[in-house]
């Protein structure tokens, strides 16, 4: 499985409470069954979407070899392992690959908005972590780091560090910095994907993406647009992208992380649709807004459970 290019469409896992916020085992496995019922191509766990940053040590552990063991080889799942200290960041990759892990994912070394390694120190992060471990390993660019990673840097860890080949582009011009990397790294990238709820899919996809890291929202449907446009049908992409991106930005401008959860919970495939405070439910007018959007679509997840 680790030798594969890894593509296509790639959800975020939310990770599932009850109602008093602790966590609800029963309900991951069957968030699990029902994203790997939509056709993925793999699937991300602790990510930031996942609530990774409300999860204690011990929880996340835990996460890990529920999921892991629940899924069972049925799909590749990424490990976000993500830590500002490399130690920890290592620690966490080792534990992810003896678990089963198909790849890591992680963010450059970061902590608020003022703490943040230099170009060396990302680069040593990365070396590092690379060597504990056998498996691929996934860089998320994003905003939420505060870091700015430029593609001569991002080319250089591709072409150093064999291992890092895979990259989630998720930043303000999402498709020129695609396109950018390809064009500086070449070969030494195997997978340049998007994120952010694919809210650029189209143009990133024109750009040269080979897939998308989305929520478990609607997967399903993102899988036809990518499948349509890697077939050189990009007309048919492109309507069906135009059908579903009102739900997409609705829940990137409105929901984040809760759409997913919002809508399992309506589809029973999940029993509560709890965040942890600090953050806050949807407002009733936004969940009212995000199932009429995601009936008219008839999403799985609306009726994977009923």
């Amino acid at each position: 499985m680790n030798d594969r290019p890894y593509s296509g469409i790639l959800p975020v896992v939310p990770t599932t409470f009850t109602d008093d916020g602790g966590l609800d085992i029963e309900s991951q496995r069957r968030a699990l069954d029902c994203i790997i019922d939509q056709g993925v191509d793999g699937a991300c766990i602790l990510a930031n979407f996942s609530e990774q940053f409300l999860l204690t040590d011990e929880e996340r552990n835990q996460l890990l070899s529920v999921c892991l063991n629940h899924v069972a080889g049925r799909l590749p799942i990424i490990v976000t392992c993500s830590h500002f200290s490399t130690r920890i960041a290592i620690e966490r990759a080792k534990r992810a690959e003896s678990n089963g892990a198909a790849m890591i994912m992680m963010m450059p070394p970061y902590h608020g908005t003022g703490l943040k390694a230099d170009e060396n120190g990302i680069r040593e992060h990365f070396e590092r972590v690379a060597g504990a471990i056998d498996i691929p390993i996934m860089l998320q660019d994003a905003p939420l780091s505060g870091v700015t990673l430029s593609v001569r840097l991002l080319a250089e860890l591709a072409q150093a560090i064999p291992q890092l080949t895979y990259f989630k582009i998720e930043v303000p011009g999402t498709a020129v910095k695609i396109r950018a990397l390809i064009e500086a790294a070449g070969d030494a990238v195997s997978g340049p994907l998007d994120g952010e709820e694919s809210i650029t899919l189209m143009a990133d996809l024109d750009a040269g993406a080979t897939g998308s890291m989305s929520s478990a929202l609607l997967p399903e449907l993102i899988k036809r647009v990518i499948e349509c446009h890697r077939a050189g049908d990009r007309a048919t992409a492109a309507a069906e992208y135009a059908r579903i991106l009102p739900l997409i930005n609705y829940e990137n401008r409105q929901c984040g992380l809760r759409a997913a959860k919002t809508i399992m919970k309506e589809g029973g495939v999940i029993a509560s649709d709890t965040v942890r405070h600090p953050l806050e439910p949807l407002h009733p007018a936004t969940q009212r807004g995000l199932l009429e959007l995601a009936h008219e679509l008839d999403v799985i997840a609306l009726r994977w459970g009923k």
